[in-house]
């Protein structure tokens, strides 16, 4: 006999940044329940599905989800009350017609999600099947190599950094547990190196650290140095990866880099700038290096860099199958970023990594700024076997969470394990 859903119900928890968000918890007649928490973002891309929020700014500056809760009590229960957890994509997409805008901002990405991943791992529980073969279905499953980030400007930083977050990626290792070490002493190489030079260490939101250096580029040539400190060849054994999040500089046409002083610049200025820094630096990987509307910057970048580098699209995808649909048509990049609550639910961001799989693009799975001790993200990474992970940087407990799971799932499929390098030619997209 199937399980049916027993209950569902909410309640309002706090993220990593002390704000309130979502748990929600579902209980199924064979006696298995399972909870799931949803994230927050602080770079957020404009085309984002709608994060619900009470805006009672007495209370928590009007970052309340009260009414995200009511809306799973009240609506969303009553709805998927009796149905089988295992029908993952029918319950989501009665969730989404429940809604019935397109980018669900009347029960809001955050309440649907939040029970979307409750019910797949309620169902995976009363399986006894781990959770990431659950979600993997009968894709191949894939340890995935960390984007660790370690070092932060932008919107993730009070600092004279324009660029948002310089990761480190150990593309040379042979499991992912010597991967972590590799990120983890390379972090804490980059900590004494700072301290040394003078430098604060304090940690920004996703663990990376915020010091003030004199331009973009000496983030990259520090963490160079951190990655010989810590006994490692760069491009070898551990290569760079950025994110500038350049919608946050991007003004009136114009790429402002102004926090470093390094003044106003056009798409085919910053696209000469990137290509300058690959001649120069481990580069592997640039993720939204223009801003989420400048498409035909963004063609441009993968014509030029493209054969070289891996091109990552957040903002202008924001896990959306139609702005990715667009994307492969136009070879606006190479790879995307995939954030759960982008697109608020389990089904739809199966379907954008299947999408991304089928056009031989790579992927990247995501965490968000604002995150919970919740380790979802790190079997649904295993599940999609992309091969890559971005979860923040070697602290945090609520990003630790999410490495330590990973730790646990290889030590599980011991020697059925795969770990591999996604950016070399022939790895599995």
């Amino acid at each position: 006999m199937s399980p049916k859903i027993k209950r569902i119900h909410a309640m309002e928890i706090l993220d990593s940044r002390g704000n309130p968000t979502l748990r929600a918890f579902v209980t199924l007649d064979d006696g298995i329940s399972a909870s799931a928490s949803c994230p927050s973002g602080a770079s957020t891309g404009e085309h984002e599905a709608v994060e619900l929020r009470d805006g009672d700014k007495k209370r928590y500056g009007g970052k309340g989800t009260l009414q995200a809760v009511h809306n799973v009590n009240k609506t969303i229960a009553p709805a998927l009350i009796g149905m089988n957890p295992l029908a993952q994509e029918q319950i989501d997409r009665l969730m989404i017609d429940l809604d019935g805008q397109p980018n669900k901002g009347r029960l809001g990405a955050n309440v649907m999600l939040s029970v979307s991943m409750a019910v797949a791992r309620a169902a995976s529980l009363s399986l006894s099947t781990p959770l990431y073969t659950y979600l993997a279905g009968s894709r191949k499953i894939r340890l995935p190599v960390p984007m660790m980030n370690i070092l932060n400007g932008g919107k993730h930083a009070n600092n004279s950094i324009d660029f948002q977050e310089f990761m480190v990626m150990p593309l040379g290792a042979p499991t992912f547990a010597e991967a972590l070490r590799y990120g983890v002493e390379t972090f804490h190489a980059l900590k004494g190196i700072l301290s040394k030079k003078g430098h604060v260490t304090g940690v920004g939101d996703e663990g990376g650290f915020a010091p003030n250096l004199k331009s973009n580029e000496e983030a990259c040539e520090v963490i160079l140095e951190a990655i010989e400190k810590a006994g490692y060849q760069p491009g070898r054994d551990v290569a760079l990866a950025l994110d500038p999040a350049a919608s946050s500089f991007y003004e009136g046409g114009r790429y402002r880099l102004v926090k470093s002083g390094q003044g106003e610049k056009d798409a085919a200025a910053m696209n000469r700038l990137y290509d300058s820094w690959l001649q120069k630096y481990p580069l592997v990987s640039l993720e939204d290096g223009l801003a989420e509307n400048d498409w035909e910057g963004f063609q441009a970048q993968t014509r030029l860099l493209g054969t070289r580098i891996q091109i990552v699209g957040d903002d202008i995808f924001v896990t959306n199958s139609r702005f990715i649909k667009r994307g492969i048509e136009e070879k606006t990049a190479n790879a995307v970023l995939i954030k759960l609550n982008q697109i608020g639910t389990v089904t739809e961001t199966i379907e954008a990594v299947d999408l991304c799989r089928k056009a031989g693009w790579g992927i990247v799975i995501s965490h968000r700024s604002g995150e919970t001790e919740d380790t979802f993200l790190a079997d649904f990474a295993v599940a999609m076997g992309g091969g890559q992970i971005k979860t923040g940087s070697a602290c945090r407990s609520e990003r630790i969470a999410k490495y330590n799971r990973l730790l646990e799932i290889e030590a599980e499929l011991g020697a059925d394990a795969c770990f591999e390098n996604p950016m070399k030619k022939g790895s599995t997209k």
